[in-house]
């Protein structure tokens, strides 16, 4: 029976960050994927905020595999017919300064475990961990088929669904009410193409979010971030809306990218790759249990993402609770002591990064979320003023002030004052 300090399932952000940290710091680490290339099973929109990265990896910006650095944010509402884009332009400079860049994650992710073996990490691909190794009612490691690896610490950084969170007994099976469905395709297009397209210079970057007919008029959403030479396109939408509407997302995601203002955007590309995953859409207040003896929980399985309503944040709290797991467990190391008393310091290091005071300041916002109306009426309304705005037609032009009481007349304005004093407070 194989022995090490700690295991780690799952070479995601997450994983291999906690990986790096405890092997820079001589922890004899086991890092388990069970896809054959770290990154190649994995799936998100394509956007990393930058921040945790320089604090985590002294050399970051030395040769990371950056597809773009993102200067450009788009807010769109969607109808079936026509959209209304309000458009941000950041005069940030490349580099160490970007805010946010784009990626590919099979890249990425190769990146961040090769840098953990680097460290002295040992990294194994292609490998399912199939359970919990117990002893004594203890978790003490982790079985791999006939195989069985003993361990001080069992690191679960398996993703959203989490199997060892459950096995650990630190949460049940997740609900389609905390749970968003994603769909995303890969378009290839030249460099050039997207350059001139988009209004980007070299290794400039756009990022989208659309809010309306995106999502089948569904809670969620449509993205579209640029990378050197592919688009990633997607959708988000509600598990529980789905079901209640018996759609399936390929259809959402196929009725959105024919969608005009979407086909002017990616038209002549040719799809790559498709895929689909699953998203917490828990917040902090039905956050599970993160830690217990010999076991720490960290990113999407933890359900550390930040759903702000106009963008998600996943990968920059997986590395954040990958590296404060790590620093959690070298605590414990120096004390001898892996029960839950002495893993605890984990969660009070989350937030002194920041984690949980961000999930706490944006608590709200999954509540609010679940008005329907925000992804119906309201994006609706913006479309149809503005088309009335532009419409010259001979009968008479009327005063914007006019359009604006008009259509504002057919939504209760008793609602609309609340959900823009629950927006400017939740979001």
């Amino acid at each position: 029976m194989d022995e090490f300090e700690v295991a780690i399932i799952g070479a995601g952000p997450a994983g291999s960050s906690a990986a790096y940290r405890l092997a820079k710091e001589g922890v004899n680490v086991l890092l388990v994927e069970r896809a054959n290339k770290p990154g190649s099973k994995n799936v998100f929109g394509g956007r990393i905020y930058s921040y945790p990265m320089a604090g985590t990896f002294p050399d970051f910006w030395k040769d990371p595999p950056i597809e773009r650095y993102v200067t450009q944010e788009n807010l769109v509402f969607m109808t079936e017919s026509n959209s209304v884009t309000m458009k941000y332009d950041s005069s940030s400079p490349h580099g160490v300064a970007a805010q946010s860049f784009t990626v590919l994650r099979e890249k990425f992710d190769s990146w961040l475990a090769k840098k953990a073996e680097a460290a002295g990490a040992l990294l194994i691909t292609g490998t399912r961990v199939d359970d919990l190794l117990w002893e004594n009612g203890k978790i003490a490691g982790v079985v791999a088929g006939p195989d069985a690896v003993k361990s001080n610490v069992v690191v679960a950084a398996d993703g959203v669904v989490s199997t060892f969170a459950q096995k650990a007994g630190l949460r049940k099976e997740l609900t389609s009410k905390e749970l968003s469905v994603a769909a995303k395709e890969t378009i290839k297009l030249p460099q050039e193409t997207i350059e001139d397209r988009f209004g980007l210079s070299k290794k400039e970057g756009a990022a989208y979010s659309f809010v309306g007919y995106a999502s089948g008029y569904l809670r969620g959403g449509g993205f579209l971030y640029t990378n050197n030479d592919t688009v990633s396109l997607g959708v988000v939408v509600s598990a529980e809306d789905l079901a209640l509407k018996r759609k399936e997302i390929f259809e959402i995601m196929e009725e959105f990218k024919l969608h005009p203002s979407v086909q002017k955007l990616v038209r002549g590309g040719e799809m790559v790759e498709y895929s689909a995953h699953m998203i917490p859409e828990m917040g902090i207040n039905t956050l599970p249990a993160l830690f217990k003896d010999n076991f720490i929980v960290v990113g999407d399985a933890g359900g550390l993402l930040i759903n702000h309503g106009y963008t998600y944040r996943g990968v920059d709290l997986a590395i954040i609770s990958g590296t404060s797991a790590a620093e959690a467990i070298i605590h414990a190391r120096q004390k001898g002591d892996y029960s839950k008393m002495g893993l605890s310091a984990y969660p009070d290091i989350l937030r002194k990064k920041g984690v949980m005071k961000e999930m706490v300041t944006f608590q709200n916002t999954p509540q609010f979320l679940q008005r329907a109306r925000l992804f119906t009426t309201y994006p609706k309304l913006v479309c149809d003023i503005f088309d009335r705005m532009y419409t010259v037609d001979g009968t008479g032009k009327e005063k914007v002030f006019d359009i604006c009481r008009k259509e504002l007349g057919k939504v209760s304005i008793l609602k609309l004052l609340r959900d823009v004093l629950g927006g400017f407070k939740s979001m």
